[in-house]
Parts: C-alpha cells; structure tokens; sequence
C-alpha cells in the first residue's frame, strides 16, 4: 500500500487524505501572530533547567491541574516515553501496552532496549481494558502498564473502574502506570463529558503514575516540539522519580528555551486552536454518522473521544484489498484496521481532522465501496 501512494502523490495524483494527522495542513485556523512570543530576547540567554524553566511548568501546571513541581517538560511525548523508560527499566525489562493501539511503542521500545508487550482492550465492552489479560502479559520483569487516554483510534476514555484496577494491580507489583492523554482535550460529546485523566482519578497513595501531554495536540503545534508529564502518586516515589528524572533531563537538554519562554501565550492561544480543531472533529463526526446510517452493511463503531473514528466494513475480503481499490480506484487514503493491530478484520479507520468537505466527500467514497462489496459478493 505503502508503494502505491507513493507511486500516485509521485504522480501529481489528487487524493483525499482521511489519515490526515497534521493540524496546520488541515485548513485549522492559526492566528498570525501566534509565534512572535519564540522571538522573545530573552531567549538569548541560556540557563538550563533540567525539568523546564519555572514560567514554562507553571503555565502547564495551570492546564493539567498539577503542581508545577511535579511537571517535567519534555521535547515530546515520545522523548517522554524515552526518559520514563530510561526511568524505570532496565534493558531486557518489559512495559505492557493496549491492544489495538497507535503502532509507537512497538518502535520506541527497543530502541532503550526493552520490551512492550501488549494487552488486550475489550470490543464487546466499549474498548474497556481486559484486566484478566494485563495480568496474564505482566511478568516478573514488567516494570510500567501504558495507557491511552482515550485510546488511539478507538476513542474510549479509561473508566474510574479501570483506572482503580489498574493502580491497585500496579502498586501490588511496585510498577508504574504511565498515561498518554494527548488526546484527553478532545470529548466529542458535545457536553464534554469524559471520565477524570489518569493524574487525577489515581488514589495518591497508589500507585507511581506519570501523565502525558503537549503543544503537538493540545494546542495544534507539533512543530513547537514541547511535551510534558505530570506525576501522580505516593510523595516518596514521586520525590524519587523527580530526583532522577532531572539527572536524565540534565543529560539531554532537549527542550529549547524560547518555546519555554513562550509556553505561558501559546498555552493560553492554543485554547481557541484547540476549539477549533475540537469543533472540526464533532462537525465530521456527525457528517460520518450521516454517511453511514444510509448503508446498513457498514457500521460505526462507538466513539467517545480523539481524532479518528472507526468504520466496521463487510469482511467478504482482507482490509488490505479494500484499502488498496480505495486508493487505486477512488482516490481515497485510508487506514486499515491491522495498522492499529485490531484483533480481527474487518476495520478501516478514518481521520476526523480532514477538511469537511474532502471529509464528506471522502467517506461518501468509502461507504459506497464497502457497500457495493457487499453487491457484488451477493452476485
């Protein structure tokens, strides 16, 4: 598949991207001025904090709702999972991670020399994580359970239940849960109702827990490169991992000073970057349901929260196959659900970023294509 798109944009071919990931290429509205605050003169001067300069963690302890002194600013999330891994393992240990889910951990982890090793979340249950199967995976050898919140591309928020299994199993064991909640800013309930985020709903006096975050999604800017992680948990393991976390910090420096300087006025614009991302993938979200409640041979699986939505479609061949005669045929990039490692065929995921109307047109493509699968395996 890999070859032929590129085979087709190579081309000059028009495509209608529903995998579309990047904010600032889809027609989001930016204010003009928003990055004037990098070229603050102050970022002339250099004096490294390891853990990020006191403005920059105050203004996301103001987001996050965590005291600045337990925030860690990170280039991004995936410098995060680095440090937490150079954190808590050792080479050879293991990090158990949800299945499906976003294909990151699997390439993150070896390159610290570690191991993820998956888990099951449950389809019949609203994506709710399958306990019996995190106890099964863990090992003597586990040393962190990582969570996405809400998960990615399924969209289900960690219920409080979940969360409370999740930190008893994980204090029983003294391991660590760490939260991916780049997402968690994006309900599509249109009263904004979602479970609390991992660094508020785990007792203090459970387990070890780490909450990540960022520019990338929360404000629309992955090209600012600022991430963070807000820990939870009881005070000695918390004061522990800080005091350790700054050697590992103090070590790479990776977070530049004038995206620090600037962290307080781009946090602050990015709530209306944010809304209107957040409008763009309800408004979508409703054109998909639409869509799909003309063709009752292609459902919608629930979704609570993210970007992306999940479309059921009739498995009279391999997601591989429909995906490929998307794109040859109609033009149309799309995910097949074995990207995410779904458990089963047949899924193709869809981006709720895209621009309404190669949106609509889009999944109009899509739906017509599985539905006429249908036709012709009737024939």
């Amino acid at each position: 598949m890999h070859h032929t798109l590129e085979r087709l944009r190579a081309a000059g071919e028009p495509l209608i991207d529903l995998t579309l990931s990047n904010p600032t290429t889809a027609s989001i509205a930016y204010p003009a001025d928003l990055l004037a605050a990098l070229g603050s003169s102050e970022g002339l001067r250099y004096e490294p904090s390891p853990l990020g300069l006191t403005r920059a963690r105050e203004s996301v302890s103001q987001v996050v709702g965590v005291p600045p002194d337990r925030i860690v600013l990170t280039a991004s999330t995936s410098d995060a999972y680095s440090m937490l891994f150079k954190l808590l393992c050792d080479p050879g240990d293991d990090v158990l991670v949800p299945r499906p889910s976003y294909p990151l951990f699997e390439l993150l982890a070896p390159l610290d020399g570690i191991h993820a090793v998956p888990y099951a979340l449950d389809p019949h249950a609203g994506w709710t994580v399958d306990l019996g199967s995190v106890a099964a995976a863990a090992t003597p050898r586990t040393r962190a359970i990582l969570v996405v919140n809400p998960n990615n591309p399924t969209g289900s928020y960690l219920r409080r239940r979940d969360l409370d299994a999740l930190a008893a199993f994980a204090a029983e064991r003294r391991i660590a849960i760490v939260g991916d909640e780049v997402f968690y800013d994006f309900p599509l309930a249109s009263n904004g109702a979602r479970p609390p985020g991992a660094a508020h709903a785990i007792d203090q006096e459970a387990a070890l827990a780490f909450s990540l975050g960022g520019l990338s999604k929360s404000a629309g800017l992955p090209q600012l490169k600022l991430g963070w992680m807000a820990l939870s948990g009881p005070p000695d393991l918390v004061s522990e991992a800080l005091e350790r976390l700054e050697l590992i910090s103090d070590t790479y420096l990776a977070v530049a000073t004038p995206v620090q300087l600037a962290a307080p006025k781009l946090l602050a614009a990015g709530l209306m970057i944010r809304s209107a991302i957040l409008d763009r993938l309800r408004r979508n979200h409703e054109r998909l349901q639409a869509e799909v409640s003309r063709h009752p041979s292609v459902r919608m699986l629930p979704v609570e929260g993210g970007w992306y939505a999940i479309l059921q479609v009739p498995a009279v061949r391999s997601e591989e196959e429909l995906a490929l005669d998307l794109l040859d045929r109609d033009r149309v990039v799309v995910h097949p659900g074995y990207f995410f490692d779904f458990p089963r065929e047949a899924f193709l995921v869809v981006s709720l970023l895209s621009p309404p109307d190669a949106f609509a047109e889009g999944v109009r493509r899509v739906v017509a294509r599985a539905s006429t699968d249908v036709t012709n395996a009737a024939l």
